[in-house]
């Protein structure tokens, strides 16, 4: 299996999930996505981890961003784990969790590490833009839960730097100031940024945020 890099397109698969038989680029549509898998039902970590997904379900969808889990459990187990999150994390889980007992999605997407599992998935994430291609990719330990409030940052970062010629810097927010492109010359700043810019070095000049 060749190894996924960024860009690269995401694998397309079926599949069965609590909210039924998905194809997933189908599923995906024109959306957004975000797909992320667990070691196991029934953990303490991926509990809080899905509740917050829930938790976050109107925030995901005003970015035009569907999610989706996995683990490596059957259909059965998860409608079961499913009450025990929407209870503990006073939620409803909201979003499909693939049934993936035979492995073959998380071998899709490289999600079983041997060398810290040979059985598990490991904390993968992917997000996947509307060309179904992937932009972000991380890696998480199973005793390490993740930050969506990062993962909200990184869509935020991606759906801007999509539309214009800019980047995001460090510790950037949306509604912060933004990097404008080493591609676009001093003479077209101002035809593509109106709101001004202020030029730090010759490679470095921020601008406002476009959108906002």
């Amino acid at each position: 299996m060749a190894t996924l890099r960024l860009g690269d397109i995401a694998p397309d698969f079926e599949a069965e999930t609590t909210l039924g038989k998905i194809h997933f680029h189908e599923w995906l549509g024109d959306s957004w996505g975000v797909l992320f898998s667990h070691p196991a039902d029934f953990t303490p970590v991926c509990t809080t981890e899905l509740g917050t997904v829930a938790n976050y379900s109107k925030e995901f969808e005003k970015r035009g961003t569907k999610v989706i889990a996995l683990s490596v459990d059957g259909l059965a187990s998860h409608l079961e784990w499913i009450k025990d999150i929407n209870k503990t994390q006073h939620t409803t889980v909201n979003f499909p969790i693939i049934a993936d007992e035979d492995k073959r999605v998380a071998t899709l997407y490289d999600m079983i590490h041997p060398n810290a599992n040979d059985h598990f998935t490991v904390r993968s994430v992917f997000i996947i833009a509307p060309d179904k291609k992937i932009k972000l990719m991380l890696t998480y330990p199973a005793s390490t839960g993740r930050n969506f409030d990062e993962i909200l940052r990184v869509i935020d970062s991606l759906q801007l730097t999509s539309e214009y010629s800019v980047a995001t810097p460090a510790n950037w927010k949306d509604g912060d100031d933004v990097v404008i492109s080493t591609s676009v010359p001093d003479s077209e700043i101002s035809k593509k940024f109106p709101k001004g810019y202020q030029q730090i070095k010759p490679y470095l000049r921020m601008t406002p945020q476009p959108n906002k």
